[in-house]
């Protein structure tokens, strides 16, 4: 009689499964672990290892690639899942994430009271797993606007020596000389070497690229979460979208993250994709300042900050460092203040790009009158929707930022 042989849904070994395609599988979770408690936020959680067999778990088991038979004996087993044959398939997989480089396990000690027990062992992602994190986002995002690639901003402004696809000119002093070899002999075998003046020389423009300098202000205040919806792991994924594609596209321009709620303090990359929510209000100034001192350090045709929020301000720290906080109404002594940081951007030739993750009333008006004294721009989105503004805006042309 021949063997019969039943398939589940996922037909391959879990053991199948790369360590990439177990990171795409699992990102979200990866960007959002320790933000499950909107009511009681904590600012310093961090996420552990077995947060990161739970993501797993959970991710395998929506996508039904879990085999019936181990699906069946975890949900019948009396002890630990992790003790039965998924939960030792599911180790495996983390094991090889750790060997391939894409988080580095870690046990807490001194005064975070670790033992180097199992139950005390916490991860942190790696430069590399953020590299892998940023390219998936950038390219979900750039799927969803239907592109595939980027060039470099495109200004009205004309330089010789960059891109050779403009139109003709004859040369001025200070020019680079990318002559336009037929042109030039045409001048000169017409007037005769003898004859021949800078002005018959013919060079080629070119359309001139300009370098951005941009700090992305992130709001991580108490109400990024609060409202049943999870507002700040799009907005990191928005980051570290960002990221990648001024890395790989852009390799003149810089990025820059602040985290503002109380206060506000700039952050690497590489712990602002574990960055968490906490108990905070929203010192919108704090972040403006900090922002401004981040871009007078960066020597850029262009220098703008990309704020993505869903709150009014209701936060300023005072000259003696204590933080004044009103979360009733839009205070007209923070809104004074924040304003006042909105002017020196402007000042500074700094625009404010805004991202608005609500509609408040107070908000839409607060949103609109920063877009036009920075001659900015002012975007009302969702978290489903907020990478796609944020990149194409990021894209598009900026004629109203180089003279």
């Amino acid at each position: 009689m021949a063997r019969l042989t039943r398939y589940s849904k996922f037909e391959s070994e879990l053991d199948d499964i790369d360590s990439g395609e177990l990171m795409q599988m699992i990102q979200e979770a990866l960007l959002g672990q320790g933000m499950n408690d909107p009511y009681d936020p904590d600012p310093n959680a961090r996420p552990s290892m077995d947060d990161l067999f739970d993501a797993i778990l959970n991710a395998l088991a929506e996508k039904g690639m879990i085999p019936e038979d181990m699906l069946a004996e975890a949900m019948q087993a009396a002890g630990d899942i992790q003790d039965t044959r998924l939960g030792q398939q599911i180790q495996k997989m983390m094991d090889k994430l750790q060997q391939d480089g894409f988080i580095r396990k870690e046990f807490e000690d001194g005064e975070g009271g670790g033992t180097g027990q199992p139950g005390d062992a916490k991860f942190n992602l790696t430069d590399k797993s953020i590299d892998f994190l940023g390219y998936k986002s950038l390219r979900d995002l750039m799927g969803g606007l239907g592109r595939s690639s980027a060039g470099a901003h495109e200004t009205r402004d004309y330089s010789s020596g960059i891109d050779m696809m403009g139109e003709l000119k004859n040369y001025e002093f200070g020019d680079t000389l990318n002559l336009d070899t037929t042109a030039t002999l045409t001048n000169v075998i017409s007037k005769g070497f003898e004859n021949m003046e800078n002005s018959d020389l013919v060079v080629r423009q070119s359309e001139y690229s300009s370098s951005a300098a941009t700090v992305v202000l992130l709001d991580c205040s108490h109400s990024m979460i609060l409202y049943g919806e999870d507002r700040f792991t799009p907005a990191k994924q928005v980051a570290l979208a960002l990221a990648h594609l001024i890395r790989t596209q852009y390799p003149g321009d810089t990025v820059k993250f602040v985290l503002f709620h109380d206060s506000a303090e700039e952050v690497p990359i590489s712990k602002l994709a574990q960055a968490q929510i906490g108990p905070y209000h929203t010192n919108t100034a704090g972040g403006l300042r900090l922002a401004q001192q981040l871009l007078k350090r960066e020597n850029k045709d262009m220098k703008q900050i990309v704020m993505i929020t869903d709150g009014k301000p209701s936060a300023l720290t005072l000259p003696d460092g204590r933080i004044y906080k009103n979360a009733y109404g839009l205070d007209p002594y923070v809104l004074g203040a924040t304003l006042r940081e909105v002017a020196q951007c402007r000042r500074s030739g700094i625009q404010v790009n805004t991202f608005m993750l609500a509609r408040d009333a107070e908000l839409v008006g607060f949103v609109r009158r920063v877009a036009e004294m920075t001659r900015g721009k002012a975007y009302f989105t969702t978290p489903h929707n907020i990478g796609q503004y944020v990149l194409m805006d990021y894209m598009s042309n900026k004629t109203k930022m180089v003279n």
